[in-house]
């Protein structure tokens, strides 16, 4: 299968692509002027592009023979989406119609999109959150997701472009930056090894779906390789912790206590988001298979190694 990742030097898009080198498919990478695709480790056999995603040339160029698109960007987080809409809109929106129209030319079978299922069904009336609860996002980040799910299933139903969505719940793991903005378990394991304050907006009674990054990309792989009947799937692990949790759960880990600070909380946090996913686990014969002692051990060893390597 001839693939293309957008994203695959980041958290996510990097694990597909690591996988989709182990299952033998031919896989083109865009990577856009400035990334800090250094601090990834690329597959060997991975074909690189350079140029921006918002360039209509270089999309056009990177689609050559490609099967399967990988839709693993985004330039805003959920926390900063909302200062700046329209910004939003002109950098995730517009570019991605500019992709269906260029992938609908150059034959592209189908696209896989990482939208989000911790900001698209904004505050749950009913627990876990199946793919057919109203969608009513509380971020601009959130409703820029749910427009692109919207157009995908347009250019699906006029040009038969296939597609698969993963909402995706909160994903953490091995590579997840500490200061990208996203992903409290990254922070929080940071500060507790560096002896940082751990700043909780609330009183840590927020409860989130916490999934290991290695699950969420072997569920995309799958999307890639199937032809399921549904195109939406939630990705998360079906289970909730608060962030109180998180922090005792991280404390053993580490074997250190978290210096915690509790802050206001904020009107972006809905206070709690915990994901059905018997549609994927029925249609896709996928389930996680990292718990979350195992997750927080392997996030931790990759802390340690990242430390080392940076002190050498």
């Amino acid at each position: 299968m001839n693939v293309l990742i957008l994203g695959a030097t980041g958290f996510i898009g990097s694990h597909i692509c690591d996988l989709a080198v182990r299952n033998g498919w031919q896989v083109r990478i865009l990577i856009r002027p400035g990334s800090k695709s250094n601090q990834i480790t690329l597959p060997i056999n991975v074909e690189i592009m350079h140029g921006d995603y918002k360039d209509k040339n270089i999309i056009e160029r990177a689609l050559y023979k490609i099967e399967v698109i990988f839709h693993f960007i985004s330039t805003t987080i959920p926390k900063s989406s909302n200062e700046n809409k329209e910004l939003d809109i002109v950098e995730n929106v517009i570019p991605l119609i500019s992709l269906l129209d260029i992938s609908v030319r150059s034959g592209v079978r189908k696209i896989i999109f990482s939208s989000s299922g911790g900001t698209i069904y904004g505050i749950p009336n009913k627990l876990p959150i199946d793919e057919s609860h109203c969608t009513l996002p509380l971020t601009s980040y959130g409703i820029h997701k749910l427009t692109i799910e919207k157009y995908l299933n347009l250019y699906f139903y006029q040009h038969n472009l296939d597609y698969s969505v993963m909402r995706i719940a909160n994903p953490y793991g091995e590579r997840q930056s500490p200061t990208g903005g996203q992903g409290v378990i990254s922070v929080f394991m940071n500060n507790c090894i560096n002896n940082q304050i751990v700043e909780i907006w609330g009183d840590g009674s927020v409860i989130r779906d916490y999934i290991h990054v290695s699950d969420v990309a072997n569920a995309a792989v799958l999307l890639a390789k199937l032809n399921p009947s549904e195109k939406i799937f939630n990705i998360g692990c079906g289970q909730g912790r608060s962030l109180n949790e998180l922090v005792s759960l991280i404390s053993k880990i580490v074997g250190k206590k978290l210096n915690v600070k509790y802050s206001q909380g904020r009107v972006i946090d809905v206070p709690v988001n915990i994901l059905d996913i018997t549609r994927a686990q029925t249609l896709l014969g996928w389930k996680p298979n990292v718990n979350i002692n195992d997750g927080l051990t392997r996030t931790l060893e990759w802390f340690q190694s990242r430390n080392k390597n940076v002190t050498r």
